[in-house]
C-alpha cells in the first residue's frame, strides 16, 4: 500500500446552509463512493477528514450535530475519521503520521470546498513530498461573494451581484492554480479506471 485516498469535509454541516441549493457538485456522495470503493478494490489507505469549528455555535459546532459524514457515506473498518481545525487536513491532525507510517508516496484528494480545504490540502501534501491527484469532479463548491461586499446578504443578492465568483470560476482557477504546480488533475472515471487517463498537469 502507496497510495491514499483523502476525503475532505463530506459532511453535513454545508448541506446546512442555504448556498448549498446553488453548489457545483450536489450529486458528490456517489463520486466519492466510486472513488472509495476503487481505492478499497486497490488496496489503498481510506482517510475521511471532517471540519469542527466547537464553540462558535454554527454549522460547524459539533454541538449543533452535523460535523458528520453526509448520508450515504460509510467508512470501513478500520478507516481513520480525522477531524480538523484549520483547513488542510495536516496541520490539526496527525494525518502526516498516518500516511509516513503507512509508507503513503501518492495522495488522492476529493471533498468539499473545491478551492478551500481541498485544494489547501492537495499543497500541503505536495510540500510533503506526495505525489498529488486531484479529483475535481468529487468535490464541491458554492459561489463566492466578493470580498468588499457588505456581511449578511441574502443568497438572491450574492448571486444577483456581477462580481460573485461562480463555481465554474472557482473551479477552473483551482485546477489552474494546482496542475502543473502541486498536483495532476483526474476526473473520477479516469481514477477508477472508467476511462483512460488524459495526458494532463
Amino acid at each position: 500500500m502507496t497510495a491514499a485516498l483523502v476525503v475532505i469535509d463530506v459532511q453535513e454541516s454545508f448541506r446546512q446552509r442555504a448556498n448549498w441549493a446553488v453548489t457545483s457538485n450536489p450529486g458528490i456522495v456517489d463520486q466519492v463512493n466510486r472513488l472509495v470503493d476503487a481505492a478499497r478494490d486497490r488496496g489503498d489507505l481510506v482517510v475521511w477528514v471532517l471540519h469542527s469549528e466547537p464553540g462558535t455555535g454554527g454549522v460547524f459546532d459539533p454541538a449543533r450535530g452535523f460535523v458528520r459524514l453526509m448520508d450515504g457515506l460509510t467508512p470501513a473498518d478500520g478507516e481513520q475519521i480525522l477531524t480538523k481545525y484549520a483547513h488542510n487536513a495536516f496541520t490539526t491532525t496527525n494525518l502526516q503520521q498516518i500516511l509516513t507510517t503507512r509508507g503513503i508516496r501518492e495522495v488522492t484528494v476529493c471533498g468539499i470546498r473545491t478551492e478551500q480545504c481541498c485544494e489547501t490540502t492537495a499543497r500541503v501534501a505536495f510540500d510533503y513530498g506526495y505525489d498529488v491527484t486531484f479529483v475535481t469532479d468529487a468535490t464541491a463548491t458554492t459561489p463566492i461573494e466578493h470580498w468588499a461586499a457588505p456581511p449578511g446578504r441574502p443568497l438572491a443578492e450574492i448571486l444577483a451581484d456581477p462580481r460573485t465568483l461562480g463555481t465554474d470560476d472557482i473551479i477552473a482557477r483551482t485546477e489552474y492554480a494546482l496542475a502543473g504546480r502541486f498536483a495532476t488533475i483526474r476526473t473520477v472515471a479516469e481514477v477508477t479506471g472508467a476511462v483512460p487517463a488524459a495526458t494532463r498537469g
